[in-house]
């Protein structure tokens, strides 16, 4: 099921019973019979989400007490400390939990810690995926043995040989911030040059690629910078808005400022659309 207003598909919560968009909120009922065939209980979730992974755990652990810390059910300041004291208290065997529980938490009794799909965030292009990856996978790594008792981290991969996987289960976080930097030094990405993303979005998509083609007609050009695009962002579609994007990859030299304003100021565009300028990005969905 994807989105209506978004290209992203919906997330199952089973406790809930409905489907939802993590990008707008978008809800619906979770369907009891398939909208192509009308068949029942045909419908099967795709991907290891927390409540599919308590299912196996229930059946390999029966005995075992778990327990799910994701953002349905610790939301509040005070679902965080009942969370914690359950933990502390070891009333609670095994944590199946999302990115919320990488950070933040001292358990001294936690001693093994597994990451499903460890490498997931390494795909989809993203410019800083490796950082944010390893950042990520060495704080929740850092959850396990806290304590007295020494602590054992699991990483299930598919691609074992990529620099972030070979660091971490080294402990060589030197090793990975010098292959890191020696990649971002060859493309000019930051800290070695600047990057500015100008995303064209709005309601009518016509309108969206009239702009966004603008733009390109009037692309300024210099030795010191290049522009990439214009292209679908990777989710071409938020809220009901379609999007296109361009990036500026420059020198650190260049006034990257100077450089947006004036290829604006040499653009017209529809009032249907929107240009948003993000300077050093973070985020390039």
């Amino acid at each position: 099921y994807q989105c209506p207003q978004c290209t992203a598909w919906l997330v199952d919560h089973r406790q809930k019973q409905f489907l939802q968009c993590h990008h707008c909120g978008f809800q619906v009922s979770k369907p009891q019979t398939c909208p192509s065939c009308d068949a029942k209980d045909t419908l099967v979730p795709c991907g290891p989400g927390v409540e599919r992974l308590m299912e196996e755990v229930q059946l390999l652990f029966p005995h075992a007490r778990a327990l799910i810390a994701a953002s349905d059910n610790i939301n509040s300041p005070k679902s965080a400390t009942r969370l914690v004291k359950q933990i502390e208290s070891r009333q609670i065997d095994i944590i199946i939990g999302t990115q919320i529980i990488a950070k933040g938490y001292h358990f001294p009794m936690l001693t093994l810690v597994g990451a499903v799909d460890a490498d997931l965030g390494l795909e989809g292009g993203d410019l800083r995926a490796s950082e944010r990856t390893y950042q990520l996978l060495y704080q929740v790594a850092g959850r396990a043995g806290r304590g007295q008792k020494p602590g054992k981290v699991c990483l299930q991969t598919y691609n074992k040989t990529h620099p972030v996987l070979g660091a971490l289960s080294k402990g060589d976080r030197d090793s990975f911030v010098k292959t890191e930097l020696s990649a971002r030094k060859k493309l000019s990405m930051p800290p070695y040059g600047r990057l500015v993303a100008l995303i064209i979005s709005g309601e009518d998509e016509n309108a969206v690629d009239t702009g966004a083609a603008s733009l390109n007609r009037t692309v300024p050009n210099s030795t010191d910078f290049q522009i990439l695009g214009p292209a679908p962002a990777p989710i071409s579609m938020i809220r009901g808005r379609h999007r296109r994007r361009f990036l500026l990859i420059a020198m650190q030299n260049v006034s990257v400022q100077k450089v947006i304003s004036s290829w604006l100021e040499n653009t017209q565009w529809s009032n249907k659309i929107r240009v948003t300028i993000d300077v050093d990005p973070y985020s390039f969905m």
